[in-house]
């Protein structure tokens, strides 16, 4: 069991918790999802590692979202988490928006950024298309409440094959899903929708890397972390047969072995 904690960032209460000890490792979930994302990983990691699991604002057991924010709000949400442990380095792993968390840290803040363990994600901007759509989905939302997306929201985050094997653990999660504080949730879309471009940046991030994607990744397809691990000039890549966007929560002993690997080559 770890040990829950708060800080307070720009108004927002985040919510942590920190397990083990060690080289200290941030770990970024998904959206929609919270820390318990992770929970499948956090006693390996933890054997060699002091993890510090973080919700993002609007999400767990954090504070609510009430104004616009941008991706670098959930950096500076993170850094100030790391600031009240008194920690100046982490390695930081994230899964889809944590994922572009933890790129974003990596270009404003290199000196805290001793590793990127990339899942699922992606460093290009949003794409017209799915702007329009998320858009259109964030609209009924806010309308008639997230239950209506429940379809889509399965074959978003779950690859085919798990969806097929696993019904009851992606019905569990969306119904998790269904859960969260809207408003909130669709401030932070709108922070993913409108995201920066980062690529033309990546090729000075002179921190080692591992990028993780799923054939069955429709969300974010594998080709965005192609690109993205082209882009960083120490990056090494694993893709995950027969997985789709929540690998951590599809693949948890794959993922975990990949994570625990790439770990021992940064000490």
């Amino acid at each position: 069991m770890g040990v829950s904690g708060s800080v307070e960032n720009g108004g927002v209460r985040i919510a942590f918790e920190v397990t083990g000890d060690g080289t200290p490792l941030v770990l970024g979930h998904s959206f929609l999802c919270d820390r318990s994302m992770w929970q499948n990983q956090v006693p390996r990691l933890a054997t060699t590692h002091r993890v510090i699991n973080v919700d993002f604002r609007g999400h767990g057991a954090s504070g609510r979202v009430s104004a616009p924010c941008t991706l670098y709000d959930l950096v500076a949400d993170v850094e100030a988490v790391l600031d009240a442990l008194g920690l100046k380095r982490a390695v930081w792993a994230g899964l889809s928006v944590g994922g572009m968390v933890a790129l974003r840290a990596a270009l404003t803040s290199p000196d805290r950024v001793g590793g990127l363990i990339l899942l699922n994600t992606d460093g290009g901007p949003e794409t017209a298309w799915r702007r329009l759509k998320y858009s259109a989905l964030a609209a009924v939302a806010r309308v008639v409440g997230i239950r209506v997306t429940a379809g889509q929201l399965e074959r978003q985050m779950f690859g085919r094959t798990f969806r097929r094997e696993h019904p009851d653990v992606v019905a569990q999660w969306v119904y998790r899903f269904q859960q969260v504080d809207i408003p909130s949730v669709l401030r932070i879309n709108d922070a993913l929708k409108w995201r920066d471009d980062l690529l033309p940046r990546l090729p000075r991030v002179d921190i080692p890397a591992l990028v993780v994607s799923g054939t069955e990744d429709v969300a974010l397809p594998p080709a965005r972390s192609r690109r993205l691990a082209a882009a960083l000039p120490r990056a090494r890549s694993v893709q995950l047969t027969a997985c789709g966007h929540l690998s951590a929560i599809e693949q948890p002993a794959v993922v975990g072995d990949a994570m625990v690997e790439f770990l021992g080559t940064l000490d």
